[in-house]
């Protein structure tokens, strides 16, 4: 067992362990009294997962329901939040009770989100059972739901009171989704620990998973302590991720995956600040080696001046520009904002990539 304490607005602890869904209602009744919880998850985590949450809970005091919507970032919208406040209403949840998030991101933002606003915020817990959501949404407060605009541009900050990750968990993955996730795993070591992005290169087969969970949360643990609200640090956590929520856009959510999203996006914001001359040259093609490796995609046929006007509404926009993630070397990031007329010529250098 791994444990990790986030001193935050609201404090919390994350705990990794193996075989910790199964007892789930022990370590939440630590933190909450029994009580009503609504257990919201997706239509694919619900048949792996859902039978014996609920029974750890039962087994613990709770009185449960279910919320059941159908996976996938196109249910990411205000109707299934709708959905989530009518089920809560109908089975009497009130501001002493809980929202548990059983299931990836697309999960943990909108229970997350729907915890934040229902009654003016109730607690929730966090059981992550991606591996994207388990080193990296699962952790840090940001909830929300898309708009037909952008991604996640509806939202709040709002801190879970535990997170419980399971890493048997990742066995029930699709292995596409274990590569989706190791995405914010390489975004890990690119903006915050060379030792992390060597480590890397072992390739999946040798690495601990464990270990690789705890480490990412680790630093995000210590950056959003630092940075709850976002004004500062915890921008760096967007490495690659404004040009792949433009690519998600344009791609309407389907068929292009988050972590294959942000990978391009890492990989085309540094060649375009390698060319640039403010990233040491060989950068780029690091990351594009460590991408290959665990099989994510470096490049998309996508036109610059879709990807640029897709990034005009993304919730990093300040103004007339736009916040961007460099890296000053492997392990070393920082912001630049860039005005929006000048993105799509900034960015276009990485046709050549």
């Amino acid at each position: 067992m791994k444990k990790l304490k986030v001193n935050t607005g609201r404090k919390y602890d994350i705990i990794i362990d193996r075989g910790i869904i199964d007892k789930c209602g022990e370590y939440i009744k630590k933190v909450i009294s029994p009580t009503r919880v609504t257990v919201v998850t997706d239509s694919n985590v619900h048949a792996l997962y859902s039978q014996n949450v609920i029974a750890s809970l039962k087994q613990s005091g709770f009185i449960v329901s279910e919320f059941v919507f159908k996976a996938g970032e196109a249910s990411k919208n205000f109707r299934t939040i709708e959905a989530i406040y009518s089920h809560l209403a109908d089975n009497n949840i009130t501001r002493k009770d809980i929202i548990l998030a059983l299931g990836g991101g697309v999960t943990g933002d909108m229970a997350g989100f729907a915890a934040a606003t229902y009654l003016r915020g109730i607690e929730f817990v966090q059981i992550p059972t991606s591996l994207l959501a388990q080193v990296d949404s699962s952790v840090g407060g940001k909830t929300g739901y898309d708009i037909k605009q952008g991604k996640n541009l509806v939202g709040a900050f709002w801190q879970p009171s535990l997170v419980l990750i399971d890493p048997d968990t990742l066995s029930t993955l699709p292995e596409r989704y274990v590569h989706d996730g190791m995405a914010e795993v390489i975004k890990y070591g690119c903006i915050k620990s060379l030792g992390l992005f060597r480590l890397l290169k072992k390739g999946m087969d040798e690495l601990d998973i464990e270990n690789i969970i705890y480490r990412c949360v680790s630093i995000k643990r210590d950056i959003v302590q630092r940075d709850e609200t976002e004004a500062g640090e915890r921008k760096l956590l967007n490495f690659g991720h404004t040009i792949g929520h433009a690519l998600e856009k344009i791609y309407d959510y389907k068929g292009l995956s988050h972590g294959e999203a942000v990978a391009i996006g890492m990989v085309m914001i540094t060649n375009a600040s390698e060319k640039e001359g403010f990233t040491p040259k060989g950068t780029t093609q690091k990351i594009i080696d460590l991408c290959k490796l665990y099989h994510l995609p470096i490049h998309d046929d996508s036109s610059m001046r879709d990807i640029a006007f897709a990034s005009q509404s993304d919730k990093k926009s300040f103004g007339s520009g736009i916040d961007i993630v460099v890296l000053k070397a492997i392990g070393d990031a920082t912001v630049k904002n860039i005005d929006h007329r000048r993105f799509q010529e900034y960015i276009d250098v990485t046709e050549e990539v």
